[in-house]
């Protein structure tokens, strides 16, 4: 599986499904499902058994992965979702760029 453009924290743009248009900050990420679980999108209610690690059961609603293919990246300048580059500075360091505007996403190790 190629390099996910999505990481933690990024706020996405739900692109397809039942919760399209939907915005959120990503919760988790993973690269070898290519999967991403974002915050309050796509909520589905369990019920629980009660356990010693959770003391009460019950029907809890939880968030459950979306595939990555189905969100992108919300460009805080442009302030809709686009598409990501990895472009590399004189300083040497690979940063994230929005591919309409131009705008410094963030570092990249």
């Amino acid at each position: 599986m190629n390099a996910l453009k999505v990481r933690k924290d990024d706020v996405v743009e739900v692109r397809s499904g039942k919760d399209r248009g939907r915005r959120g900050k990503v919760l988790s990420v993973f690269p070898k499902e290519g999967k991403v679980v974002v915050e309050k999108v796509n909520v589905v209610k369990r019920h629980q058994r009660p356990t010693q690690k959770m003391r009460q059961g019950g029907i809890i609603e939880k968030e459950n992965p979306l595939r990555v293919e189905n969100v992108m990246v919300v460009c805080a300048k442009c302030d809709k979702p686009v598409r990501v580059s990895k472009k590399r500075l004189e300083n040497g360091k690979n940063v994230r760029t929005c591919r309409t505007c131009g705008e410094v996403l963030d570092l990249v190790s």
